[in-house]
């Protein structure tokens, strides 16, 4: 399964499903858009291998994509989820920092065999690596501290060698940085058009959000009620506190309480078909898809707006303070007609690519990079 399919995924409702198997995270890497720990909270496994369990053959999402935190921590977990996924027919794909590559410890210099360079993968993490169907590695100038760029090219070297398809998540401080041109110059050097790359670029979150505020990109938008579809409140992601929210952004994930138009379960009486079902259906979250909230609000919303008008994300998570809308939501988008906008919608995004995909939210120059051919 390769990156621009992913991609061209994205915009599916349900198409796809984010896990985080933890929150756990033995590597300290300044930018991550996470605040993961040793002693970050983790879902339940049994709970986690229950959800999973609900898919059917009918009834299941395409693709699971395990995150973190560093899932390979659990990395039997994750085999084992891996193993009742693909049973139902979904594919699997998974994002790694790659710690075990690290310096020190099994991997020191000259410690394990071909040298300093290759890096040497836990029995356990090859295992779990060998139940996927694609393979992602984190690289950037955070994690080269921690991870030296030759280790990690080695393990994505073993894992092609599996015949599992691969692709690098790149982060860089904006289209100008020169990191990301010598990083995805080395990548194309080293693997040619085996291994796509996702290229982004620095945001306030997590445990950047302490120093890269500066870095981030404003939203400039001088029309913010145009429509502009969210492709983010496609796919639900279980958080690490087994909470199951519409959208992927890091913020809205991480906010307790999380917003309630934005909530589609929880990992304790949530089965697939019923979080699927409201991610599909929810009349605010078609309009979200469709239209973007800052058209709903700006349509809809009758409350006086005194102040800086919150940003995109902002103004979404914050729809609950706006009942007006999400009335005018049920209204307009409860029915066929508000299915048929929706599917509209999606089937646009979808025949634009993925190119075009990361173009709207990935690192402006790099976006060609998510469709190199790949492994076959």
């Amino acid at each position: 399964m390769q990156l621009a399919e992913l991609m061209s995924l994205r915009p599916v409702p349900s198409a796809g499903l984010l896990v985080t198997v933890t929150g756990r995270c033995p590597l300290h890497c300044a930018h991550c858009s996470t605040t993961s720990t040793m002693a970050s909270p983790e879902p339940d496994a049994a709970r986690l291998l229950r959800f999973v369990g609900s898919f059917e053959a009918t009834d299941r999402p395409e693709v699971l994509m395990l995150t973190g935190g560093e899932p390979l921590l659990r990395s039997d977990l994750t085999a084992e989820l891996a193993g009742r996924a693909r049973a139902a027919g979904t594919r699997v794909a998974l994002l790694t920092g790659a710690w075990f590559a690290a310096r020190g410890g099994g991997n020191r210099p000259g410690s394990g065999p071909g040298g300093p360079d290759r890096a040497v993968i836990p029995p356990a993490v090859m295992r779990a690596i060998g139940r996927l169907d694609h393979f992602s590695v984190s690289i950037d100038a955070f994690h080269e501290r921690e991870v030296p760029r030759a280790r990690a090219f080695s393990v994505v070297r073993q894992v092609l060698d599996r015949g599992i398809a691969c692709s690098f998540h790149v982060v860089g401080d904006g289209p100008r940085d020169p990191y990301l041109a010598d990083v995805t110059t080395d990548i194309r050097r080293t693997f040619g058009d085996r291994v796509p790359m996702l290229v982004n670029s620095l945001r306030p979150v997590g445990r950047a959000a302490s120093w890269a505020a500066a870095r981030a990109v404003p939203d400039t938008d001088t029309d913010p009620g145009r429509v502009r579809p969210c492709s983010m409140a496609a796919w639900p992601v279980v958080a690490a506190d087994g909470t199951i929210l519409a959208c992927c952004n890091q913020h809205t994930v991480d906010r307790r309480p999380a917003p309630a138009h934005l909530t589609v379960g929880h990992l304790d009486g949530s089965d697939w078909t019923s979080v699927s079902r409201r991610v599909r259906s929810a009349p605010a979250l078609r309009m979200i898809r469709t239209v973007g909230p800052g058209h709903m609000t700006a349509r809809y919303g009758t409350a006086a707006g005194a102040g800086p008008r919150p940003g995109y994300c902002d103004g979404c998570r914050s729809l609950g303070e706006h009942p007006e809308v999400l009335a005018a939501a049920d209204r307009l988008a409860g029915g066929p007609a508000g299915a048929l906008l929706d599917l509209h919608v999606t089937q646009r995004q979808r025949e634009a690519g993925p190119v075009s995909f990361v173009r709207r939210h990935g690192t402006a120059g790099y976006e060609d990079l998510v469709a190199l051919p790949g492994t076959p």
